[in-house]
């Protein structure tokens, strides 16, 4: 696994599953196209395999 993990926010999040909208501002995502790094454990994997469908993931 990588140290660390490159997440964009891709999708917007107007019309999403209420869940789903908190799980990526969660990330740290607010606006789209903006791009976070964060660390590669089994918690930050488990939330972007929830929103898969609205981020894209780089591991660094």
């Amino acid at each position: 696994m990588a140290e660390k993990l490159k997440v964009t926010l891709v999708k917007s999040t107007i019309g999403a599953v209420p869940k789903h909208k908190k799980t990526v501002e969660a990330l740290g995502l607010r606006k789209l196209n903006k791009t976070v790094e964060l660390p590669d454990n089994e918690a930050v994997r488990g939330m972007i395999w929830h929103v898969r469908h609205l981020v894209k993931v780089e591991e660094i």
